[in-house]
Order: C-alpha cells, then sequence, then structure tokens
C-alpha cells in the first residue's frame, strides 16, 4: 500500500469514526454552526472594532481582511477543489450507507474545505490585528467547531480541514504583512497599543459570539 492510500484510508476510518458520534440535538446545532448567514452579527461587530479603534485607517484594514477571506476562498474552492477533486464523503460510493448526513450532501468536491480556510483566515487576521485574549480564544474556539461541524455534517474528510487550515494561515498571514508594510500607522498602533481602549473594543465581538451560541443552542434544544 502507497503512501498516498495508506492516507486516504486513515483519513475514510477517523471521519467514519468522527461522524459517527451524533444526536438530534447536536445535528441541530451544527448545522446551524455551519450556517454562514447566522454569523452575520459577528461579522459585522469585528466591524465595528476595526473602525471604531482604527477610524481611517479601517478603509485599508477591511479590504485587507477581506483579500484575506478571498484568497482562502479562492485557493480553496477555486483552485485546489478543482484540481484535486476528491468527492466529498457524502457523495463517496464506497461509503454509502455509512455516512450521517444531516440535512444535506454538499455538492462539488471535498478537499480542501473553504469553510475550514475561510474561518481559519478571519480568526488568525482578526487575532493578530485585536491582540486581544479573551477574544482569540473564542474566535478560534468558533474556527475549530465550524471546522468540526463539516466532518459532523457528512460533508468534509478530516485531512480537508487539515488543508482548509493551511490554507487559512497562508491567506490571512500574506494580506497581514502587506498592510503592515504599506501602513505603517497601523504597525506602529499595533506596537504601541493601549490596552484598556482594545479591550473595550475586543469584547463586542465575543459577546456576539457568546450571545450567538446561546440562541444556536436554545433554538436547537426546543426544535
Amino acid at each position: 500500500m502507497d503512501t498516498i492510500t495508506y492516507l486516504i484510508t486513515q483519513d475514510s476510518k477517523l471521519f467514519l469514526w468522527l461522524n459517527g458520534m451524533h444526536t438530534p440535538f447536536f445535528d441541530q446545532v451544527m448545522f446551524l454552526f455551519s450556517e454562514k448567514l447566522i454569523w452575520i452579527p459577528l461579522y459585522l461587530s469585528i466591524m465595528y472594532v476595526i473602525i471604531r479603534r482604527w477610524k481611517k485607517e479601517a478603509f485599508w484594514i477591511i479590504p485587507a481582511l477581506a483579500l484575506a477571506i478571498v484568497f482562502a476562498d479562492q485557493i480553496s474552492s477555486g483552485l485546489l477543489k478543482e484540481w484535486i477533486q476528491r468527492p466529498r464523503p457524502s457523495n463517496e460510493k464506497v461509503l454509502e450507507g455509512l455516512v450521517h448526513i444531516v440535512h444535506y450532501k454538499g455538492g462539488g468536491y471535498s478537499f480542501v474545505s473553504s469553510h475550514a480556510a475561510n474561518t481559519i483566515a478571519l480568526a488568525l487576521f482578526t487575532s493578530l490585528l485585536f491582540k486581544h485574549k479573551f477574544y482569540t480564544w473564542l474566535i478560534f474556539i468558533w474556527a475549530a467547531f465550524n471546522c468540526y461541524s463539516r466532518i459532523y455534517l457528512g460533508v468534509h474528510y478530516p485531512l480537508d480541514i487539515i488543508g482548509g487550515v493551511i490554507v487559512g494561515c497562508f491567506s490571512a498571514l500574506i494580506p497581514y504583512v502587506l498592510l503592515l508594510f504599506v501602513r505603517q500607522p497601523i504597525a506602529v498602533s499595533l506596537q504601541r497599543e493601549t490596552r484598556p481602549a482594545i479591550k473595550r473594543l475586543g469584547i463586542y465581538p465575543a459577546l456576539v459570539f457568546l450571545l450567538t451560541v446561546l440562541g444556536i443552542l436554545i433554538y436547537s434544544a426546543c426544535a
């Protein structure tokens, strides 16, 4: 057995084990957690912090953040998925009847996960920007649950997630470094950050995240 075949076999085994741990309650929780629209309040709160903290410099920061997410999405969906063309586990004939699928099977290809790439890109870029410990912990917990939800829902393998994380990290770091190089005032502000000010602002996205999770849990319990 060659290395690639061995990796794919072990990846499928790990996927089936992780995907097999499900309950009706968490079916609903993971489905909602994976939905992009439900996190619009979180995205808006991040934009609010950037505009409030950096004011005119936000016109540089927000496009750089958008560029990080575009890079992540296009590299994962537009390049690697079409190049590798690995079927999703939910569409894999060999795994038919073994995969726990929640609401939808997903389309297109599997490797790498654009969900993982996009969420990690957002989490890494903003955590480097805000330098707020509580926010950093929560935004990476958010990204991790988003990644895991894709396995739980039956639309991605663990290796898809790992590949997406790598793509997301590179996609965030390149625009972030370029931003600091092009806009020296932003780099200086990050070096001389006034901790009380950014701590007061950084708490807003964290609270929005916690309230959204609470809403997901309450809705899933009542559904």
